[in-house]
C-alpha cells in the first residue's frame, strides 16, 4: 500500500507536471536568465518581481516633489486629505495610475517618490488630473 502511494503521488506531484512545467521553465528562462537572479536570495528575488507589498503613506507624501505648488498650497493639503481618506486598496490604484502598476519597485535606490506638477491650465475645473507614468509626475489643476 505504500508503495502504490508513494508512486501515486509521484505521478501527480511530478511525472504529470513534467512536460508543462518544462515549457514554462524554458519561456521563463529566455526572459530571466538564472544565472543573472542567482545573486539574490529568494526574499530578494521575490522583492525584485513583485516589488513592495505593504506602504508607508506618510513617507510617500514627505517624498513628493512640487513644481508651481508649494506643501502648503491648498489644492495640495486637499489631495493629502482624500488621499489619507481612501482605504487601501484605492491608494494602490492611485499607485497604478500614477507608474502603470500598483507596487512600488524594491530595487530603487532612492526612497519612492513623484512630483506633482501644476499644469497651468486655463480653467482648472474643466481638467482631470493626468499623469506621466515613465516619469512619475502627477498633473494635479488646482
Amino acid at each position: 500500500r505504500k508503495e502504490f502511494v508513494d508512486l501515486y503521488v509521484n505521478y501527480v506531484l511530478n511525472k504529470s507536471v513534467q512536460k508543462p512545467f518544462e515549457d514554462f521553465k524554458k519561456g521563463f528562462l529566455r526572459g530571466c536568465p538564472a544565472r543573472k537572479w542567482m545573486m539574490f536570495l529568494p526574499v530578494e528575488l521575490q522583492g525584485v518581481l513583485q516589488g513592495h507589498t505593504t506602504y508607508d503613506w506618510n513617507l510617500l507624501q514627505k517624498n513628493v516633489k512640487y513644481e508651481q505648488y508649494g506643501m502648503l498650497d491648498q489644492t495640495i493639503r486637499n489631495f493629502w486629505t482624500v488621499f489619507h481618506e481612501l482605504p487601501e486598496e484605492k491608494k494602490k490604484m492611485f499607485i497604478a495610475f500614477l507608474t502603470g502598476c500598483d507596487r512600488i519597485p524594491v530595487y530603487r535606490l532612492e526612497p519612492f517618490s513623484f512630483t506633482i506638477v501644476d499644469p497651468k491650465k486655463p480653467n482648472p475645473d474643466k481638467f482631470y488630473p493626468s499623469a506621466n507614468t515613465c516619469s512619475h509626475v502627477l498633473f494635479l489643476p488646482r
